[in-house]
């Protein structure tokens, strides 16, 4: 008989959120492939399975993905789950799934509970477009630039978060969109479930000296459709580059000229600068030949 790779979606907070369906797909697998062997033993006693695990993290996956591959092609089940949610959602299990299939074997999908739609429906934020970023860059400056990139995006922005880096992603969503409305969601479906939400910097400010605890999500309301359309017309009109010589050719301090063109163009100051800086090195060279 032919074996089968089920991932399988597991409670993000509260145990008792494992469907029926979840529990007996782990119960009669042959093994249970999980990210941490500690946290998955802790929901395999809650409902008395008693089945092997495996660990197959970002560091193992890679050397998971033949013997499980060789595992379903001998009948046996395998069952694929995180520590928290749909298995490949900002995880690496994507990779085995996709190496599965290429190989011709049965996958199947448990659903259960996702941060994501939890997070997205206790928000209170339109939901009819969403976009899921996953954890956005630790350093600030990558931050800051991805986060001006995803300022111009129309859709609800979904962002996980580290309890140590809330505060100032926080604070950074406020510099570049002080405008929207954001919500702090965290501890779902745990006792303390909380969420918050206010205009992003009265957000960033409340959120600045507080201790917060448990796994985050930012939901951050998407650009109005007016913001987009402006920010489309001025490009259609005028293209950047022709922008950027225009000011240049006028003497405008290249500074000054990439403040003004960021904020036209809805880019960061440091990426207009940089352009403007090469814009004036090629304008600047002469024939070498």
């Amino acid at each position: 008989m032919a074996g089968i790779l089920s991932v399988v979606g597991t409670p993000i907070g509260n145990l008792d959120d494992a469907s029926p369906r979840v529990v007996e797909t782990l119960r009669t697998a042959d093994v249970v492939l999980c990210e941490d062997t500690r946290v998955t033993s802790k929901l395999l006693a809650r409902f008395d399975v008693r089945v092997p695990l495996m660990r197959a993290d970002e560091h193992t996956i890679a050397s998971r993905v033949g013997p499980v591959i060789e595992r379903c092609e001998r009948g046996e089940r395998v069952a694929f789950v995180s520590d928290a949610g749909m298995p490949c959602v900002s995880d690496p299990g994507q990779r085995l799934v996709d190496a599965c299939l290429d190989a011709g074997v049965r996958v199947e999908v448990i659903p259960g509970p996702s941060a994501v739609t939890c997070a997205l429906a206790a928000s209170g934020l339109a939901s009819e477009h969403f976009f899921f970023e996953g954890f956005l860059p630790r350093k600030a400056g990558p931050q800051r630039r991805r986060l001006e990139t995803l300022a111009s995006f129309g859709a609800t922005l979904v962002v996980y978060e580290s309890p140590r880096r809330v505060a100032s992603t926080l604070q950074t969503i406020a510099d570049v969109m002080p405008a929207r409305r954001v919500a702090l969601v965290r501890e779902l479906t745990k006792v303390h479930e909380e969420c918050v939400r206010d205009l992003a910097p009265a957000l960033a400010g409340r959120m600045a000296d507080v201790e917060v605890r448990g796994e985050c999500v930012i939901v951050v309301e998407g650009a109005r459709e007016d913001e987009t359309q402006a920010g489309s017309a001025l490009e259609e009109r005028i293209p950047l580059e022709e922008a950027m010589a225009a000011g240049l050719a006028a003497g405008e301090p290249k500074s000054a000229l990439a403040k003004r063109l960021a904020k036209s163009y809805g880019l960061s100051r440091s990426e207009v600068y940089e352009r403007l800086v090469g814009s004036a090195g090629q304008a600047g060279q002469g024939g070498l030949g």
